[in-house]
Formats: structure tokens, sequence, C-alpha cells
């Protein structure tokens, strides 16, 4: 004979009560974890710019745990961590730790976002730059071309990423000895229309273009482009201390 037990309405709602309260301490235990992630990640980030690199690395590696361990294994601010870390290895020359890293951070990108999605474009850049740094120029260059595609049919043709990753393969070109003044005379383009001649910006591709002229012996043409960009980068910036003094009467 099948035996029905019934629980009173008050310890039902008791019971209830008991479970929310479990899940918003579990809900708040996990927003505390992600604001403490991401504090972690902001220091890590300051000591990177610093330069000083052996105290950033505990710092991005315990984001990546906290992220790692409370997280989807294809949540978007996993691959962030993933990609810091990646970026500090690999400045560091440390290439065989940060590749896994920035492969498996792309994986969760063209997953989640979809392959034509802006860090798509910044995570193809990073482990082009990687391969570069290794020699392994037949695996980079298909990367900087398509993170170049992206850029140009998600944001235009004009906008100043794509200057960037024309300016990211000129500079990869250029390291294999092979022409790149189109690459350069359009990322210039694209930064004087898009942030004004006087930008820094302008006056890093034009010292870049003079380079380029420099090496082909054109002279004349590399010598107003060589005026005009230390001109501009102390118009927006300020003297360089480093640079000689000039006379003055």
């Amino acid at each position: 004979m099948l035996r029905v037990f019934m629980v009173p309405v008050h310890r039902i709602g008791f019971i209830l009560a008991a479970m929310l309260l479990v899940n918003s301490f579990v809900g708040s235990l996990a927003i505390a974890q992600q604001d403490e992630a991401a504090v972690l990640n902001d220091r890590a980030g300051v000591l990177y710019r610093a330069g000083k690199f052996a105290d950033a690395e505990p710092l991005y590696k315990q984001p990546l745990a906290i992220r790692e361990k409370t997280l989807d294994p294809d949540d978007p601010n996993l691959a962030t961590s993933l990609n810091n870390l990646a970026e500090l290895y690999r400045v560091q020359g440390r290439y065989a730790d940060a590749e896994p890293l920035y492969k498996r951070a792309l994986a969760i990108y063209e997953k989640v976002r979809g392959p034509d999605n802006p860090n798509v474009a910044t995570l193809l850049n990073n482990l082009a730059l990687l391969y570069t740094r290794r020699g392994h120029y037949a695996d980079a260059e298909p990367l900087y071309k398509r993170s170049l595609a992206i850029r140009e049919k998600v944001l235009g043709p004009d906008h100043p990423n794509v200057a960037s990753a024309l300016n990211n393969l000129a500079g990869f070109y250029r390291s294999q000895g092979r022409d790149t003044e189109p690459l350069s005379k359009r990322a210039l383009a694209i930064y004087e229309k898009a942030l004004g001649p006087d930008n820094p910006d302008v006056a890093t591709a034009l010292g870049a273009l003079a380079s380029l002229y420099n090496t082909q012996g054109r002279y004349a043409e590399a010598e107003p482009l060589s005026k005009r960009a230390p001109a501009i980068r102390e118009k927006a910036l300020g003297p360089d201390p480093m640079s000689p003094k000039r006379a003055t009467t």
C-alpha cells in the first residue's frame, strides 16, 4: 500500500526560505570572486605596463584560477585572463608557455562571439606576433591577414584599428625584406583622416614610412617625413627630454 507523507505548510515555507538563502549566498560569493579577479587583473596590468613582469605573473595567474573554477569553460572573461597571461609570457620570450593560452582564448572567442568579432581579430594578431618571434612565418602571415580582414569587415576600411592591423602586417613583411609601401601609406592615410594630422599615431606611421624610404635609398622622400614625425610628437606630448637641446639666443 502506497503511503503519502504530508509535509506541513509551515515547513515547506521554511525549506523554500532556506533554499533561497543558500542560492543568495552562493550568488553573492560568485560576484565577490569575480570582483576579486577583476581587481587582481587590474593590479597585474599596472605591473605589466611598468615592466615588472615577475611581480605581474602571480597576479595574472590568480584571476585565471578563480575564473577557471567559477566560470563556464567558454566564458569570455576566462578568455581575457588567458590572453593576459599569454601576453606576459610572450614579451618575456616564453613562447611555448604563451601559445596554448592564446589558442584556448581564441577558441573561446570564436565559439562565443563568432569568427568575425574584434576580439577574435586581436587574438589572431597576438598569436601572429608570437609565431613571428618564433620564426614561424608561414603560420603568422594568414593570421595577420585574417585579423585585418575581420577589422575591415566589422569596423569599416577607415577605422584606426584597421590602420593598426595594416601596420602589423607591414612590420611582418618588413622583417622579411618585402615591400610594405602600399600598406604603410594606407595606414598613414587612415590615421590622418580618422585622428587628425597631429596625432601621435600619425607620427608613428610617418616614421615607419620614412624608415622604409631610407632603407630603399629614397632619402629625398624620407627627409620631410622624418622631420614631420618628431614635430608632431613634440606638439602632442611635449619636448623629448632625451633629444639634443636647441640653441637659444
